[in-house]
């Protein structure tokens, strides 16, 4: 009934946690920002050029760390990872971007919560690690959650629903991956490799649709890149302070950010079920974070990949 042999829980770096914690509540608040701004800008934009600002403006502010650092820090052997990687980063971005022009920002989050479940149902089926019952159990309880936020059947669902269901799907995946480059590459170089990857990719997409963006949507395409890599570089030092199953369950606070950013600008209120909901996906996605540390394995529960 266990999972795994018992092994001694790893020490949690906590000495730094009150930092680790300030710098995740502010990666959250970004996240929201990023989804608030592509929100606003899905009123008069395709999702594929909202993709494809919002790549172009966030490798723009990376240019400063690989100018600082030479273009030799782009070596790596693994390029064909990375285009896996950036395969399914394209899949996680397009669906959520489509999601977020038909379902309120605050449920958007909500669901994302699920990927952590995805990756450790892709985990033992594509990585074939040992899941035991424990786990099973987590991930049984976090699709629960899912269906809690849903209710197929009781409510109509849009393709917006189910496009939020995709990204956490696809992002689950890129979750994997991250997990194995990890372990050779360093983690500003990975993020700068998917833009690298998608910037030509959303180009051409963006060609099929284009339209010049009106004068007062400069604005927000200009915000949404620096937004989302200040959202990494505080994700990133939030890590380096405190071990990640000790700062996992602040991730919770993307969801009052995101329902309080929804409401203010456009109005939207989340019912009680989405918050219930949330509440058990997060719940069994911490837990199957923390038992993952337990056992010595770095933990599943990464960030909604448009973080990355």
């Amino acid at each position: 009934m266990n999972d795994g042999p018992k092994v001694s829980a790893p020490k949690i770096e906590t000495g730094n946690l009150p930092q680790a914690t300030m710098w995740m509540i502010a990666s959250c608040a970004a996240m929201a920002g990023i989804a608030a701004i592509a929100r606003h800008l899905a009123t008069d934009m395709h999702p594929y050029l909202i993709m494809f600002f919002r790549l172009v403006t966030a490798q723009l502010c990376m240019l400063p760390w690989l100018i600082s650092n030479g273009i030799d820090v782009l070596r790596t052997e693994r390029l064909g990872l990375y285009a896996i990687r950036a395969l399914f980063t394209c899949g996680a971005m397009l669906t959520w971007f489509y999601a977020i022009t038909l379902v309120p920002i605050a449920d958007i989050t909500a669901l994302s919560f699920i990927a952590p479940i995805f990756a450790t149902v892709g985990a033992a089926l594509i990585l074939r690690e040992t899941v035991r019952l424990r786990r099973w159990t987590a991930t049984g309880i976090g699709f629960l959650g899912a269906m809690i936020i849903l209710r197929p059947g009781l409510v109509e669902l849009s393709s917006g629903h189910w496009a939020a269901l995709a990204s956490a799907a696809f992002g689950s995946v890129t979750v994997l991956i991250i997990k194995s480059l990890s372990r050779t590459e360093n983690p500003t170089k990975v993020v700068f490799y998917v833009g690298l990857f998608l910037i030509p990719v959303s180009s051409i997409l963006a060609w099929t649709v284009w339209e010049t963006p009106s004068r007062d949507m400069w604005i927000w395409i200009a915000l949404i890149g620096p937004v989302a890599t200040f959202a990494h570089v505080t994700l990133v030092k939030a890590m380096s302070l405190a071990d990640a199953s000790a700062i996992l369950p602040f991730d919770f606070a993307r969801l009052p950010f995101a329902a309080l950013l929804g409401w203010l600008a456009f109005g939207e209120v989340s019912d009680m079920w989405t918050w219930i909901g949330a509440a058990v996906i997060f719940t069994s996605g911490v837990y199957i974070g923390r038992r993952e540390a337990q056992l010595g394995r770095q933990p599943s529960a990464t960030p909604h990949p448009n973080r990355l």
